[in-house]
């Protein structure tokens, strides 16, 4: 049974980190900076910011799957799914490098 157990919650844990994504992709943000960050603050970004938005995406994503029995109960699993995992992925993943606000920008030439 306990192999089992563990099987199931790396499995779900897989796809809700898989999941994390699909809706950051769907939406089509394009954010313009007048001005650009600084190397200052694209290394922090790069050294403290990011490890720590994916360590906090990673825990968000097992207190999402402790807390989803009870999300289910309540009915709020789209807030819950929202607030711990999506959120945090989009601050880690999504927002340029420096910039502190999520979107690709449009200066770069990304077309999202």
């Amino acid at each position: 049974m306990q192999p089992l157990l563990r099987r199931s919650g790396s499995a779900l844990l897989l796809l809700a980190t898989l999941a994390a994504g699909v809706p950051a992709g769907a939406q089509q943000n394009s954010v313009v900076r007048e001005n650009p960050p600084g190397a200052g603050s694209m290394a922090a970004d790069l050294l403290v910011a990011r490890p720590v938005g994916l360590a906090t995406t990673v825990i968000g994503s097992a207190v999402f799957l402790v807390g989803l029995p009870f999300s289910l109960a309540g009915g709020n699993v789209a807030e819950s799914g929202q607030a711990l995992v999506v959120g945090p992925a989009k601050a880690t993943f999504v927002r340029c490098l420096g910039c502190r606000n999520e979107g690709w920008r449009t200066d770069y030439g990304a077309t999202r």
